[in-house]
């Protein structure tokens, strides 16, 4: 796993997080690969190992269910915020945590990146991208200087990388701006790499 290893401490331990709570974005839908549902169980347990709280948006489906049973599983906290015209929609069963109703969608944005100190997005639809690029776009504008990752989930994210590119390429992404957020393959490695950005650095 790529800069795995640099997680781990000398003794082979994990580095206590300078993270309180980490937001997560990802899909209601848990999509036709294994692998997405394996990389949000191990996102979930990275958190858990670094003592890292998860907020996320309050579903019991798809990618949420399985990042947020990982981090109760594990003994973490875990904060869903969800508006209540979707609580029928997203949720199914017993939530786990503390679950926030909110009066609507921009409601469970704004509490989500208020309650966190970084996001992540994991493979995801329309709401999973709108969510990542609208906190992208706010670091662009200076309203935060959280660190922002992509969990590039078997290349999941690559059009959006080139995406970028392309628009830095074409002058309509100052190229300083395209180091606004980090992406990795697999969780352990994108931790680390939230753990060590640096606002407007060109790593």
């Amino acid at each position: 796993m790529e800069e795995a290893a640099a997680a781990a401490d000398m003794n082979g331990g994990v580095h206590q997080s300078r993270f309180r709570r980490v937001c997560v974005f990802c899909g209601s839908s848990s999509g036709k690969r294994r692998s997405y549902r394996d990389a949000a169980v191990e996102l979930g347990k990275e958190l858990v190992a670094r003592k890292v709280d998860l907020v996320y948006g309050g579903g019991s489906l798809g990618l949420m269910g399985e990042v947020a049973e990982a981090v109760h599983n594990g003994g973490g906290h875990v904060i869903g915020v969800i508006p209540t015209t979707l609580m029928g929609k997203e949720v199914t069963g017993e939530t786990v945590g503390e679950v926030r109703e909110v009066g609507s969608m921009h409601e469970r944005k704004a509490e989500m990146a208020r309650r966190s100190d970084a996001f992540v997005a994991l493979p995801g639809g329309y709401g999973t991208l709108e969510e990542v690029v609208e906190v992208i776009a706010w670091a662009q504008l200076g309203i935060h200087a959280k660190p922002v990752g992509l969990l590039n989930v078997d290349g999941y994210y690559d059009f959006l990388l080139a995406f970028v590119d392309k628009a830095v390429a074409d002058g309509f992404i100052p190229p300083s701006h395209r180091h606004l957020f980090v992406s990795a393959p697999d969780a352990p490695s994108l931790v680390h790499k939230l753990e060590e950005y640096v606002p407007g650095s060109t790593r």
